[in-house]
């Protein structure tokens, strides 16, 4: 398994966003206790987030981000998938 770090633009669209953000969190959740998801949230100015999956491979990823309720109800206007390599970390043991 490897970390994808996901950016996600939003749309414009904050009504919009507000009333599918509940079944995005859901999801979420349930990739969260599937192991799927290392971590995620909003940006501060709410343009957007920061997804970091546990996948496979980045066909995983564009699975995982295809089935997530923001992306068919067009909440998200762009996005950039990048493989992570975590090396500095809060919680990391000196090397």
């Amino acid at each position: 398994m490897a970390l994808f770090a996901v950016m996600l633009k939003f749309t414009d669209d904050l009504e919009r966003r507000l009333q599918i953000r509940p079944s995005h969190r859901e999801y979420l959740k349930t990739l969260l206790d599937s192991g799927a998801l290392h971590e995620s949230g909003p940006f501060v100015d709410d343009s957007g987030a920061l997804v970091i999956y546990d996948a496979a491979d980045l066909a995983e990823v564009q699975e995982l981000l295809a089935n997530d309720p923001y992306a068919p109800n067009g909440i998200i206007e762009g996005v950039t998938i990048n493989e992570w390599n975590r090396v500095i970390f809060r919680d990391s043991a000196p090397h």
